[in-house]
């Protein structure tokens, strides 16, 4: 039997993401929150192969476990997909060959990813040539993580998280991603969260209105200072996180008394980024976590959007 992937394909690449700064405002009408979010894309990829079908279907493989998966049309991917295909008229189908590394609902957008890369995967094999601003809308209807997916690098995002403003970044940063066996549930964490909120109301500061990033940390990602970005590492939704699953605070302590400069939950969680001073200081960490027994694996940040690889 012949390999597919020697088949004539389209092979993209997309990263996944780190909210380095995470500003959540109250719930809206429609129960969704406003947020301000400084992401930055980091060396941790989904691959993403699109191969010329009639129909939509997706297969998943890589080192993370997807048994759990939906491969019908509930699938981000797939929904993305079929989306591109109304929107530009295409009348053929795609099978998507996923190779996942991102964690599933680990805080880190691995599932926007795989919508990111199967868009721009589509948008290649159909010859669609939907213009960058078109294709960043339709990422934009499938979920706030999306359109990030596509732009990588450092940026800000506002209302939920998915008009973003590019942020100017210097250098290299080194983390070191701690892995948990087990997911969370997005929506279950802004609950917890409005929830803490209210139960603290008189102890926390308001809630802004108009939720904003940190001046600081646009400052240490302009400067590329690892330790200036430590000092204003933020999310909202830690608190929340590690209220459902108290165990991560472990992990970040034990993080930080190996040597990271500072760390934060990722997004909704659970993966816990920790913020190294150089790729010598993360390998060290890296090893010392792995030693404690919990899974990590170093990276670096930020990297480039989804983006078609060479087959």
């Amino acid at each position: 039997m012949s390999d597919p992937r020697t088949t004539p394909h389209v092979h993209v690449r997309a990263p996944g993401k780190i909210n380095v700064y995470m500003n959540v405002g109250e719930p809206t009408a429609d129960g969704y929150h406003d947020v301000a979010t400084a992401y930055q894309a980091v060396s941790l990829y989904e691959d993403v192969r699109a191969f010329p079908a009639n129909e939509f279907s997706v297969a998943f493989g890589g080192p993370v476990d997807t048994r759990g998966l939906p491969t019908d049309r509930t699938n981000l991917a797939i929904k993305a997909a079929r989306m591109l295909a109304k929107k530009t008229g295409y009348t053929g189908g795609v099978h998507l060959q996923i190779d996942k590394h991102v964690p599933i609902a680990g805080g880190m957008g691995g599932g926007s990813a795989d919508a990111a890369g199967a868009l721009l995967a589509c948008d290649t094999l159909w010859e669609t040539e939907l213009p960058r601003e078109e294709l960043l809308k339709v990422a934009g209807r499938l979920g706030a993580d999306v359109p990030f997916s596509l732009v990588g690098g450092t940026a800000i995002g506002t209302g939920r998280g998915d008009q973003l403003s590019p942020a100017l970044a210097k250098g290299t940063f080194h983390w070191v991603l701690a892995f948990a066996d087990f997911g969370m549930s997005t929506p279950q964490v802004y609950r917890e969260l409005d929830e803490h909120r209210a139960r603290h109301a008189a102890d926390i500061a308001p809630v802004q209105a108009s939720p904003t990033v940190d001046a600081g940390v646009l400052q240490a990602i302009r400067a590329g200072d690892a330790h200036m970005l430590a000092d204003v590492l933020h999310n909202d939704l830690q608190v929340a996180a590690l209220h459902i699953r108290p165990e991560l605070t472990r992990t970040l302590e034990l993080g930080e008394q190996q040597g990271a400069l500072a760390g934060i939950v990722s997004g909704s969680g659970p993966t816990v980024a920790l913020l190294s001073s150089s790729a010598e200081a993360a390998i060290d960490l890296q090893i010392g976590l792995t030693t404690s027994g919990i899974t990590a694996h170093h990276v670096t940040g930020p990297v480039v959007g989804a983006r078609v690889v060479e087959n």
